[in-house]
């Protein structure tokens, strides 16, 4: 019988597992799922499981009327102490239970497909969970860690995601060099700067290859947050009005709907507070149209099928000049066109942000862009057209490269078996 042993690139948009033979030394299969977990609307009579997860998710939100519980995007509480617990169906589950369903989910699927029950894996995660906070990072890797042991894993290494990735680019090499790994996923933005030779595949010991790392908390989710807030909220009001008092009229807060620009606030703000606060300034903004939108948002829990438009526009974008912002639903009508200048400086200050931060990383770990041989990008967020023009001037004489962008860091992670030996 074989032994294997899974690389998973737990991810915020989506997850993927590769299986490695350890025998034939090979990847044997690769499987890609959403990280998307949905909670049917009323508990299933004589179901032990209330909930599906992946591609099924999306179907069973549509199906059923999209009132369950939809979740995405949940790498994004690891990190986060406020975030304790949600209930569900009388149920609670904190982080380590929501993202063990997801690696459950994964687990099972690779299980099939050869035939046996893995426990061995490599688990990617990002150099900093939440902008180099060390708590913050330590409270994360427990709760991923403990998700792990849920989801059935009990011989477990970690393995930060831009190396994962590094490795499955080195499998493709045919000499030595100093390569630069741009991981830019939904939630963070990752470097790592190291020498690969294909003649080190597979070695023990590569601490020496790896020369520095760093990371920020910056990525697809982040684009598509900043897209939300200049072109979405103005159609669920965000530039209403209200009379406060007799003929004092008032703008609505801003900051109300900064909770429909974030899906990780989206999914766990107090419902019933928010509710009551938006019902009242819909009633004293003598029933807005635009308003209304937003009780409709949130009541019918619109807010995945929103940002899956918000995200159409922006992988349009990634290849064409212009795209629409499109979204017909329960009476909310969006149909605006985007061209790609105006969504070019929507993203600029997140853009301008992982700019900085890379310079600070070249800067402090003294990286000379002369040495650097090749640069590798990957992840989802890696296509966007302003990341793509941000490496080619920063480094107009280096070889652009990208491998699987869903696909690879976890292909690098099953390469990491030598984590194991230790």
């Amino acid at each position: 019988m074989n032994k294997f042993l899974y690389g998973i690139d737990f991810g915020t948009t989506n997850s993927a597992l590769a299986i490695y033979d350890e025998d034939t030394k090979e990847i044997y299969s690769t499987i890609i799922i959403p990280s998307l977990i949905y909670f049917y609307h009323q508990q299933k009579a004589g179901s032990v499981q209330n909930y599906v997860v992946g591609e099924e998710a999306i179907t069973a939100y549509l199906n059923d009327g999209m009132k369950g519980r939809f979740i995405k995007s949940v790498k994004q509480i690891l990190s986060r102490s406020s975030f304790t617990e949600t209930l569900i169906h009388n149920k609670r589950y904190n982080a380590s239970h929501l993202v063990a369903i997801i690696l459950k989910e994964l687990k099972q699927r690779a299980d099939e497909l050869i035939g046996q029950d893995c426990r061995k894996a490599v688990i990617g995660r990002p150099v900093f969970f939440d902008d180099d906070d060390v708590q913050k990072d330590t409270l994360a890797q427990t709760r991923l860690n403990k998700a792990a042991q849920l989801a059935g894993f009990e011989d477990v290494r970690f393995q930060f995601e831009p190396i994962g990735a590094a490795f499955a680019y080195e499998k493709e090499l045919i000499k030595r060099e100093n390569v630069l790994v741009a991981d830019l996923g939904g939630g963070t933005t990752d470097f790592t700067y190291l020498v690969l030779d294909p003649k080190n595949v597979g070695s023990k010991d590569r601490k020496n290859d790896m020369m520095a790392r760093g990371g920020i908390y910056v990525g697809g989710d982040s684009l598509d947050s900043a897209f939300m807030w200049e072109k979405g909220t103005p159609y669920f009001g965000k530039y209403a009005q209200y009379e406060a008092t007799p003929g004092k009229v008032l703008d609505v807060p801003k900051s109300l709907f900064v909770n429909i620009c974030s899906w990780e606030q989206m999914n766990f703000f107090n419902g019933q507070r928010i509710k009551k606060d938006i019902e009242d300034y819909y009633y004293f903004s003598g029933n807005d149209r635009k308003f209304k939108n937003l009780i409709t948002l949130i009541e019918n829990n619109l807010g995945y099928s929103v940002f899956q438009s918000i995200e159409k526009t922006k992988i349009e974008l990634s290849n064409v000049d212009t795209s629409m912002f499109n979204y017909r639903k329960m009476g909310i009508n969006i149909n605006e066109e985007i061209p790609l200048p105006i969504y070019e400086q929507i993203i600029a200050k997140d853009v301008t942000k992982i700019a900085n931060y890379l310079d600070e990383f070249m800067l402090q770990n003294d990286i000379d862009p002369k040495n650097i041989d090749s640069l590798f990008l990957t992840g989802g967020t890696s296509m966007v057209s302003s990341i793509q023009k941000l490496f080619k001037n920063r480094f107009p004489h280096v070889n652009l490269n990208s491998g699987d962008n869903f696909k690879s860091v976890a292909k690098g992670l099953a390469y990491s078996g030598y984590l194991f030996e230790d």
